[in-house]
């Protein structure tokens, strides 16, 4: 080779000499980086395991602890490497490769080395050559260099650290070697679950305490009553008790004067004088004897206006026991604990993030459990540990469930015999043989509901008419949840619209099943849902034609359930056509209504031939009580005296009044027009220059004293837009027929939370139905009813089981005119009433069946008062 080509070649091993090394830099840069998250990956995933039960795989997890944040940077380290291209990556290997090779080969040309080598190495340099310069020139025509000069001034030690919660981030490249689906869950949300969990395992375990504790608060709770009850009981109670055998004077020349002074004071009682050891001994049995007596039969009553330090405790433990029993029914969260529970005792002390690979389960499954265990955990919590809130404000917003608790533990008078009604010993004995299954119910029931909702199951098809405010939602609740337990998946309740949102509720707070509403906007698609998922619709009277043909076969509802039943008496309305459709269609329909009968006994009889047509049963052939034995196989009422031994009292005063000038004026003018409406609100639309107005001006005033809150019924809208504009105080209202469903709720909500003096003006054929008002205690009646029912109802907002104030019921009522009449019609109505749909009364003999329509009643009342105004007889 001549001089000036080796010159030459001596410039091209020059550049790419200096190429190798830019290369070999790079290579020298990068490999430990690749090398160390290489070994990460592995490690990370040789910890990856498999979670689930049995043989099934829940998730597959891994665990991070503070120290994985070396292994995260690494990862994060190779992904901020530079990607080299497919030209760069091949220079690269050219250059640490057969370049390097080419350049040791190619020096057999220079210096003493070209002198001594063989011709075959000078040929291998020879190729080298060509090689190199070939290289030379096609790098120098690309970006070759310039690429390798940028990777090479890379400092790669310049990457910070990177945090754990980033390990499933682009930035780090690992998820993808996890699955897409990976997710990460921080510690504190694993916490938070896992504390919870030992709560609900604590309280399995310490429930049976809970109940002894519950019991013995009871007692002290019963036994501070009988010793109040027995202070206030005249020692003379002790003579009448042994039959006039012992003489009390002794006693009462001490200073002895009731019967716990005898009690406190046994000790000397013998030493009296004129006592003696035999009457001393004899008194003290006898008032030990009434005081046992006394003390068996007491039920435990609550006053929210004495919160003694006893009754505190007796709430406290109810509310750990509440929570502790809870979770036994609580199928949906038992559920969610076993799902979260091998996670949670498999973490590592010092694990602070965990990686969840869905497996047969997803990660939102996961985060739902773990949501529904520390719910129930924050509610065991709340229960037993009672250092936290005060166990009355818990009392107040749900004293129902509180006083199921005492008459499930017997501190209730719960009467059984009451509580079945007047059925058949075969039917009693079926029903009690009967377990219901209450695994799916969330609310506490009852003896006298649960015999309900047994009733209702055997019999497949009944009326439930429980007076109102005994709770017969929640027995029809207790049905659904017991055959949904057994296996059934669709329920049907039919109710006014006004009551939708309440049923809907009710659904949701006391089971654990879905609710669909299906009325008014979005009613399709809450019907497919339905459809496909199962749950109890909701629907109403008007919306069951637009039902029709829409359910299909495998959605055919297992049971139904209409309210206010006393809706579909009349057998010729399209709505009851459509109604006793879907019962014929049915395996089983429960009818609840406070009210069978309103005006004859044969809507009474309808109600009953709808669901049982194979009883016969006569309308007014037969004797009361012979009628009730008839229907008893499909109907069961229970009376508030009869079951409710802790219903604060309830006062109904007939406030019997003149009528004012003006309010005469007006009342004559009605009876000249024959307008029977008019007559009935002509006392009450003067203003304040109105007699009854001025009434309920003073009780509303009276009530604002008391600290109490006031409920106002009319008939007539007329008569509520005055009221509404002359009360004082904050009025909410008028809740009419025309207020949405939605919206009477809402109105009812704010007025619970109003303060007192608040007054709540409702039109009774609408706030007289399905709305629960226990904040309202005192209940004002504007007019008399046609119908003893519609007042019934009404009262029965407020006065019901939850009720913790004494109820007064104020019926505004004029002296002279149409309201005389009413009354003594609701009197006849009343009895009709009794002797044939209160079962728990009997008759001695058949009254009269009077069957008096409204229009017959207006007729009659308007021509006796046009006979006596215009006449003067």
């Amino acid at each position: 080779m001549e001089r000036e080509a080796r010159q030459h070649l001596r410039g091209v091993m020059e550049e790419v000499s200096r190429w190798r090394r830019l290369a070999v830099r790079i290579v020298e840069q990068r490999e430990p980086v690749e090398t160390a998250a290489e070994d990460a990956a592995g490690r990370l995933l040789g910890r990856v395991t498999s979670l689930g039960t049995g043989s099934s795989t829940a998730w597959r997890v891994l665990q991070l602890t503070p120290s994985d944040t070396e292994l995260v940077t690494s990862l994060a380290r190779r992904r901020a490497l530079p990607e080299l291209s497919t030209p760069v990556q091949q220079g690269i290997d050219q250059l640490t490769g057969d370049a390097d090779r080419a350049l040791t080969a190619v020096r057999a040309l220079f210096g003493a080395r070209r002198l001594f080598s063989g011709k075959s190495r000078k040929n291998e340099a020879e190729q080298a050559a060509a090689y190199l310069a070939s290289l030379h020139e096609q790098v120098a025509s690309t970006r070759l260099v310039t690429d390798l000069e940028s990777l090479a001034a890379r400092d790669g030690s310049a990457i910070p650290s990177v945090g754990l919660p980033d390990i499933l981030d682009d930035s780090v490249g690992f998820g993808h070697r996890l699955g897409a689906r990976a997710e990460l869950v921080e510690r504190r949300e694993l916490d938070a679950a896992r504390t919870a969990l030992a709560a609900m395992e604590r309280a399995l375990q310490r429930e049976n305490e809970f109940r002894t504790a519950v019991s013995a608060a009871g007692d002290a709770v019963r036994q501070a009553e009988v010793r109040k009850l027995l202070a206030d009981m005249p020692v003379e109670r002790l003579k009448d008790a042994t039959n006039g055998q012992l003489r009390i004077n002794a006693l009462i020349d001490a200073g002895i004067g009731n019967v716990q002074q005898v009690l406190d004071r046994r000790a000397r009682i013998r030493s009296l004088p004129g006592v003696g050891e035999t009457t001393g001994t004899r008194m003290v049995g006898a008032a030990r004897t009434i005081w046992q007596t006394t003390l068996d039969e007491m039920p435990v009553r609550i006053d929210i206006k004495n919160r003694s330090q006893a009754t505190t405790k007796l709430l406290t433990a109810l509310r750990a026991w509440d929570a502790a029993r809870s979770i036994r029914n609580a199928t949906a969260d038992l559920a969610a604990a076993d799902a979260v529970r091998p996670l949670l005792q498999s973490l590592d002390p010092q694990a602070s993030h965990v990686v969840l690979v869905p497996q047969a389960r997803t990660v939102a499954e996961l985060r739902a459990a773990l949501a529904a265990v520390e719910r129930r955990g924050a509610l065991l919590n709340g229960g037993a540990d009672v250092a936290d809130g005060d166990p009355w404000e818990d009392f107040s917003t749900r004293p129902a469930d509180y006083y199921a608790m005492l008459a499930e533990l017997g501190f209730l008078a719960d009467d059984a015999e009451k509580s079945q009604g007047d059925l058949p010993a075969e039917i009693v004995a079926a029903v009690r043989e009967l377990k219901l299954d209450t695994s799916h119910l969330k609310a506490s029931l009852r003896g006298y509901q649960s015999f309900g909702a047994r009733f209702a199951i055997v019999q497949r098809k009944v009326i439930i008419g429980d007076e109102m405010g005994l709770g017969k939602t929640v027995e029809s609740l207790a049905v659904l949840a017991h055959l949904h337990a057994k296996g059934s998946s669709h329920f049907l309740v039919v109710c006014p619209a006004a009551v939708v949102t309440n049923w809907v509720r009710e659904v949701g707070t006391k089971s654990d099943l879905l609710a669909y509403r299906l009325h008014g906007p979005g009613r399709d698609d809450a019907l497919r849902s339905w459809i496909r998922n199962g749950g109890v619709a909701v629907t109403t009277y008007d919306t069951l034609g637009w039902l029709e043909g829409r359910i299909p076969e495998r959605a055919a509802p297992a049971c139904l359930v209409f309210d206010e039943a006393h809706y579909i008496k009349n057998p010729d309305a399209r709505r009851t056509r459509r109604s006793t459709a879907l019962i014929d269609a049915s395996e089983r329909a429960v009818l609840l209504t406070g009210t069978p009968l309103e005006n004859r006994i044969e809507e009474f009889r309808n109600l009953v031939g709808y669901l049982r047509p194979d009883l016969s049963v006569s309308a007014s052939e037969l004797a009361p009580r012979q009628f009730r034995k008839q229907v008893a196989p499909a109907y069961l009422r229970r009376n508030q005296e009869d079951v409710l031994t802790e219903l604060p009292e309830r006062v109904e005063v007939d406030e019997w009044m003149p009528m004012s000038s003006i309010d005469e004026q007006h009342y004559r003018a009605a009876v000249i027009e024959g307008n029977f409406a008019a007559m009935r609100q002509a006392a009450l639309l003067a203003g304040v220059k109105s007699e009854k107005m001025q009434r309920l001006i003073d009780i509303v005033q009276e009530a604002e004293d008391n600290k109490r809150k006031v409920l106002v019924f009319s008939y007539f809208r007329n008569v509520l837009d005055e009221v509404a504009s002359v009360l004082p105080g904050k009025v909410f209202g008028p809740l009419t027929g025309s207020v949405s469903a939605a919206k009477r709720q809402c109105m009812v909500d704010e007025f619970s939370q109003a303060p007192h003096g608040a007054v709540l003006v409702a039109q009774i054929v609408a706030g007289g139905v399905g709305l629960n008002i226990q904040a309202a205690s005192v209940v004002v009646i504007c007019e008399p009813q046609l119908k003893p029912t519609t007042e019934w109802q009404a009262i029965g907002r407020s006065h019901r089981m939850g009720q913790l104030e004494s109820v007064q019921v104020h019926r505004l009522l004029s002296e002279e005119g149409v309201d005389q009449r009413i009354i003594e019609i609701l009197a006849r109505k009343n009895q009709l009433f009794a002797e044939f749909a209160r079962v728990s009364e009997t008759a001695d003999s058949a009254p009269e069946a009077f069957d008096i329509t409204d229009a017959e009643l207006a007729r009659e009342i308007v021509a006796a008062e046009r006979e006596r105004l215009l006449t003067g007889s």
